[in-house]
């Protein structure tokens, strides 16, 4: 039986591109469905990423029935950052069949050649700042929130259509509890500098912390492979977001003699409250998630940002801010009840900052690889 591919434009009709995960994920215990209604919103022209980028959607049938989904973008900031012509493909959810998924990728490809680029890497949804690569192991438990997830098979079927490795980035899990000897010490000196203070963010100027906090992210990632800045519109989105979500107390800013030198940003789960919810807010999904935030609260938390000034990553002094950023959000952490978290991702080459968790006690739980594929 053929495969037909059949493309849908930004903010086109997206029935069947989401709910071919239900059939694609149908026995996968670990699979958490996004809402519906933010897939919609990032698959249209009003997404500030694509004042920037271009894209298109694409969907795969097979005897009549929706077996798979991709999407296909060019991110001119990435390009312009890196001096490339280089495309992704996205959102890539397919059933164990190398047509279908060849299908998809072939379609992907020539997107991409029709625009002149000379490479296909992904899966990125939709740019490096957001989710990133196929999970090729640690499938036995369900992904955290802002994280993908597939099945075993994924991966080999998107080699099988002629990509390679490009890079791993690692999901790390850390259980809540008491500090490593080492850690704790190397914590306690940041802790006792007098020039150190440390605060959590303000919700009600979210904005303009999120600002502060991208200034600092802007200097420590700059030099990290796939960083790409935020542009402002895409700064008020994410803030916007996390005003939602974002629990202070997960939160950190670290100045030194009054100058903002570190941060990191933890947030609930969300994914332990969507489960059961099929991916739909109404008509009782909002009030199911709500309590599920705000009463019955969360076990779980991913560190999803963090960064440290490069001149004070250059000081001995301060080599141990990142540890004493993970110390601090572990106890607060436990005063909230969170069992454990998850620190993602980190590149497989950044070896400082693996080391860092290593030393805090966290292991490896997940690891997701990035493809490519030379056109």
């Amino acid at each position: 039986m053929s495969v037909e591919v059949r493309e849908i434009p930004l903010g086109g009709k997206l029935d069947d591109f989401l709910n071919v995960v239900d059939r694609v994920y149908a026995d996968d215990r670990c699979f958490v469905r996004p809402l519906d209604f933010d897939i919609k919103g990032r698959l249209t022209k009003k997404n500030p990423f694509f004042q920037h980028a271009e894209g298109t959607i694409f969907t795969a049938y097979k005897d009549g029935q929706c077996v798979g989904r991709a999407t296909a973008q060019i991110d001119r900031a990435w390009n312009d950052r890196y001096h490339e012509k280089t495309a992704f493909f996205g959102f890539f959810d397919t059933i164990d069949d190398a047509a279908v998924a060849r299908a998809l990728l072939e379609r992907a490809e020539a997107f991409a050649r029709s625009r002149g680029m000379s490479r296909l890497l992904g899966p990125m949804s939709l740019g490096s700042n957001e989710e990133m690569g196929c999970l090729v192991d640690g499938f036995d438990m369900p992904p955290m929130v802002m994280m993908p997830h597939h099945r075993a098979y994924q991966g080999a079927l998107i080699e099988a259509a002629g990509f390679v490795k490009a890079k791993d980035v690692y999901a790390w899990k850390y259980v809540v509890g008491g500090l490593p000897a080492r850690a704790k010490k190397a914590s306690e000196q940041i802790k006792a500098l007098p020039e150190v203070t440390a605060r959590h963010l303000d919700k009600s100027r979210i904005t303009e912390e999120i600002e502060l906090v991208m200034d600092i992210f802007n200097d420590a990632w700059s030099e990290n492979w796939g960083y790409v800045p935020m542009t402002r519109p895409e700064l008020r989105k994410l803030a916007d977001e996390f005003k939602l979500i974002l629990v202070p107390e997960l939160t950190y800013i670290v100045s030194i003699d009054g100058e903002p030198a570190a941060f990191a940003i933890a947030i609930p789960n969300l994914n332990e409250h969507l489960r059961g919810l099929q991916g739909k807010l109404l008509p009782t999904g909002a009030i199911k998630l709500l309590w599920g935030l705000k009463v019955k609260g969360s076990t779980q938390a991913r560190l999803a940002l963090l960064g440290v000034r490069k001149k004070y990553r250059g000081m001995k002094k301060y080599g141990a801010l990142s540890t004493f950023m993970y110390a601090e959000l572990a106890k607060s952490g436990q005063r909230l009840g969170i069992n454990w978290g998850e620190l993602s991702w980190t590149l497989e080459d950044n070896a400082p900052v693996n080391l860092a968790i290593k030393f805090m006690g966290g292991k490896i739980y997940k690891t997701y690889r990035i493809y490519e594929k030379p056109l």
